[in-house]
């Protein structure tokens, strides 16, 4: 019989949590590696993690594990608590829908916060034209459903996503993602009907966005063909492939040619979306309107929700009963989702993002100065990212990217790691972080990366 385990209480999360980076034991301590030891024995091995804590409360821009480490969070469990990890208005807004009633499945019997979600999204979505949206679970999920979307308005079967993109991890969304490890080796075959083109990628490429935007066209033209062409995909600031930001003039190419050819185009958010970049949505920086948006991550301040957002008539394509799902537009991720986006607009996010992205940059930018190591920093607000590199060569430098990642976190800085060759680290911090803990939190990592 398995002994009890003994749950201590944890200090109370959200803004009342103090707004420090306190080390009381090494990284994991003893409580965090208990609890490690449990994983091991209990969760598949396919689950892995970044920080080896035991995460207790959050709040700010901090992360309190079990054994009193409290951490500086650039994370923001990638991207999604950028409100603030238990922010006052969505715990109450969750607390009173639980009170009511958990669950009735949209599709049995609708709710008031479903539809109060898909209104504020098709106002704040990109574009003044009509809109509709459905709601979901996860970003994978959603991106799925943009492509069922798309390929029900156009009765076309093609789709073209992009170097470095990443779409998530079901069997269509793998097929979607550029990387092959961890998201997609030995899980084929994939889905058909899918196919790739070259991103612009201005710190590897040296080409102007018409420049990449005629190559990729070219590329889609000869071996796609825009007759066969659902949709074309792409996150307007990458993700898990690097926080590549195109070359200006790459988007609107892009989604011009798709205009004339009558393809959907499909700008995922769901890690660039709600305030990140410093804009409610990146693809409002390129100016581009999209015709189908995803979202997901930053939307209900942490509880699963995704939508996809567009164009009525694309979005009334499919027949009834095509698009759902038990447990899409859950109502207290719809309670969570209203507070968020009431923060969003409300509470200065979209400013502050464009604030920290100030700090991130010009700290990132005056290392690289000294350090040649930094090949590239790159990003807007919020979503900021440094690529490693041998300064010599200018090949990506995966050692040197992991080793200053696992040294910062073992000095209590939750920071993470992404792109196509594992050699980028992208911070992205809660926009409730404090200058203060954001200024600490960069001393560390560049106090790791000297130490390397």
């Amino acid at each position: 019989m398995t002994a009890p385990h003994t749950v201590t209480a944890p200090p109370v999360g959200g803004p009342s949590l103090p707004q420090e980076r306190r080390l009381v034991t090494s990284i994991p301590g003893p409580r965090s590696q208990e609890l490690l030891d449990r994983k091991a024995a209990a969760v598949s091995a396919g689950v892995g993690h970044t920080a080896p804590i035991h995460a207790v409360a959050a709040g700010g821009g901090v992360v309190v594990d079990a054994d009193g480490n409290s951490l500086i969070d650039l994370g923001s469990g990638i991207a999604v608590t950028s409100v603030g990890n238990a922010h006052p208005a969505i715990v109450a807004a969750v607390q009173e829908q639980v009170a009511a009633f958990t669950h009735t499945c949209f599709m049995v019997s609708p709710y008031d916060s479903y539809v109060s979600v898909a209104e504020a999204l098709n106002r704040l979505t990109p574009g003044d034209h009509a809109k509709k949206s459905a709601l979901f679970n996860s970003g994978a999920e959603a991106v799925e459903n943009a492509i069922k979307i798309a390929r029900k308005h156009t009765g076309r079967q093609a789709v073209v996503a992009f170097d470095h993109a990443y779409h998530g991890r079901t069997n269509l969304t793998m097929a979607l993602t550029a990387k092959n490890m961890p998201y997609k080796s030995g899980f084929g075959p994939f889905a058909a009907e899918v196919y790739r083109a070259p991103l612009s990628y201005p710190f590897r490429d040296g080409l102007s966005g018409a420049e990449a935007a005629a190559r990729a066209i070219t590329l889609i033209e000869k071996q796609v063909g825009a007759e066969n062409l659902a949709a074309v995909i792409i996150e307007p600031i990458q993700g898990e492939g690097g926080f590549i930001v195109p070359a200006d003039g790459f988007l609107p190419a892009l989604v011009d040619w798709c205009r004339a050819n009558g393809v959907v185009f499909i700008a995922d958010e769901v890690q660039s979306g709600f305030a990140r970049t410093g804009a409610m949505f990146a693809s409002e920086i390129f100016g581009i309107v999209p015709d189908l948006v995803t979202t997901a991550k930053g939307i209900a301040g942490g509880l699963p929700l995704a939508a996809v957002t567009g164009r009525a008539e694309m979005m009334d394509a499919t027949h009834t009963g095509g698009l759902g799902g038990t447990y899409g537009g859950n109502p207290i991720a719809c309670a969570a989702a209203l507070a968020a986006i009431d923060a969003f607009e409300n509470d200065g996010l979209v400013e502050r993002a464009r604030e920290i992205g100030e700090v991130l940059f010009s700290r990132l930018t005056a290392l690289q100065q000294t350090d040649p190591r930094i090949g590239d920093v790159r990003g807007h607000g919020a979503m900021i990212a440094a690529e490693f590199v041998d300064p010599a060569t200018g090949a990506p430098d995966a050692a040197l990217t992991a080793a200053v990642a696992k040294a910062a976190i073992a000095e209590g800085v939750i920071v993470l790691t992404c792109g196509t060759y594992g050699n980028v680290i992208r911070f992205l911090p809660p926009l409730s972080i404090g200058d203060d803990l954001l200024h600490e939190g960069l001393d560390v990592v560049a106090a790791a990366l000297a130490r390397h």
